[in-house]
C-alpha cells in the first residue's frame, strides 16, 4: 500500500465512514491533470506527509485529512473560485457517504481556509494552512523548484506582471508577524520560509 493509499484509509477510518469506491482514482487522475505543475500530485504527496508526522495535532484528523485530499482538487489555472469549487466537491461526497452536518460545514471551512486569504480561527484550520504552506519552508532547492512550478501555471501571464504579482504575494506573508499558526511548523520552518522568501523578493 503506498503512502496516498494509507493516508487515504486512514482519513475514512477516522471519519467511521466509506468512500465511493471510484473516487480515489478520480482524485489522483484529478492531481495528475496536465495543466498542472505545483498544484500536482506532488504537492498532494508532500501534505500528506506532513499531516502524518502532526496528526497528534489535529482535534478531527479525519476532517483536516481529508480536507488535505480535496483542497486542490478543482484547481483551473484561470479561475478565481477553485477553493470554494473543491469544498462544495468534497461536501457532496460527504453528504453521499453519510456524514453528519458537522463534518460536512467543518471540511468545507478547512478547505476554504487555504485561500489564504484571512488568519485560521480553529485549530484543525491552522493545521492544514501551516500544511499547505510548509513548502514556503522547504530546502533553498525546493523553494527554487516550487517556485518555477508556480510560474509554469501561470505561463499565460507576462513577465511583468506576474514578477511583481508573485512578489505581492510573498511579501504579504514576509509582513506577517508569524507565518505559521503552530508551534510545531514555526519552530521547523518559519526561519527558512523568511529566507526562501526574501531571497525571491530581493
Amino acid at each position: 500500500m503506498t503512502s496516498l493509499e494509507q493516508s487515504w484509509s486512514r482519513a475514512w477510518e477516522h471519519l467511521q465512514l466509506s468512500p465511493p469506491g471510484d473516487l480515489f482514482s478520480t482524485l489522483i487522475a484529478a492531481y495528475n491533470e496536465p495543466h498542472r505543475s505545483y498544484h500536482s500530485l506532488q504537492h498532494l504527496k508532500e501534505c500528506v506527509a506532513h499531516f502524518s508526522e502532526a496528526i497528534d495535532l489535529a482535534v478531527q484528523p479525519g476532517e483536516v485529512e481529508l480536507a488535505l485530499w480535496f483542497h486542490d482538487a478543482i484547481y483551473d489555472i484561470r479561475g478565481q473560485h477553485n477553493e470554494l469549487r473543491s469544498a462544495e466537491w468534497a461536501k457532496q461526497i460527504l453528504i453521499q457517504a453519510g456524514a453528519g452536518t458537522g463534518v460536512q460545514q467543518r471540511v468545507h471551512g478547512l478547505i476554504m481556509a487555504t485561500r489564504h486569504d484571512a488568519i485560521p480561527r480553529d485549530s484543525d484550520q491552522q493545521l492544514i494552512v501551516d500544511i499547505d504552506l510548509a513548502i514556503l519552508g522547504a530546502t533553498p532547492a525546493r523553494f527554487n523548484e516550487y517556485d518555477e512550478q508556480v510560474r509554469t501555471e501561470y505561463s499565460w501571464v507576462p513577465s511583468f506582471l506576474y514578477n511583481m504579482k508573485r512578489k505581492d504575494v510573498l511579501r504579504s506573508f514576509l509582513i506577517r508577524e508569524q507565518i505559521y499558526s503552530t508551534c510545531r511548523f514555526r519552530e521547523l520552518y518559519e526561519h527558512q520560509a523568511r529566507v526562501n522568501m526574501q531571497t525571491a523578493v530581493s
